[in-house]
């Protein structure tokens, strides 16, 4: 069997990666880490994306307020060789994968994208964008 890497995940990736997902969030809500620059530090995993040969994990982290992350990352990498141990513990696979920690900058994107929309300058060409819509509707309509 190939594999299409072009083609996106195939539904077991996606499956394990959801399945690695909840238990790394039940692991981190617990506190068992007792790292000090993990202490007190909501950390919530958005995403894990799972290799093909399910070998490999990139874990997508973010922590509750969006900053810290300099120092979060650095105490997650020291943490994986636990974080790996518990996760073989709660999900079933034939090998656990490695997991590497990569900050989530969707959430950043997503609020430059948002703070961009709400330009005066793109309210107003949204809006007059929206009435030349509106005025072809009516005409389309009427004809």
């Amino acid at each position: 069997m190939r594999h299409h890497p072009a083609n996106g995940p195939s539904q077991r990736q996606l499956r394990v990666g959801e399945e690695l997902r909840h238990a790394l969030a039940a692991i981190l809500m617990r506190g068992e880490l007792h790292d000090p620059d993990l202490s007190g530090v909501s950390i919530t995993v958005s995403e894990v994306r799972p290799s093909p040969d399910l070998k490999h994990a990139i874990v997508f982290v973010t922590t509750l307020t969006g900053t810290g992350m300099d120092t979060v990352l650095p105490a997650l990498r020291r943490a994986a060789p636990f974080l790996r141990s518990q996760v073989a513990r709660a999900v079933r696979l034939r090998y656990t994968p490695q997991l590497s920690f990569q900050a989530d900058t969707s959430f950043d994107y997503a609020q430059k994208i948002n703070t961009l929309m709400h330009q005066d300058a793109v309210a107003r060409d949204l809006e007059r964008d929206g009435k030349g819509a509106d005025d072809e509707t009516d005409s389309e309509d009427g004809a």
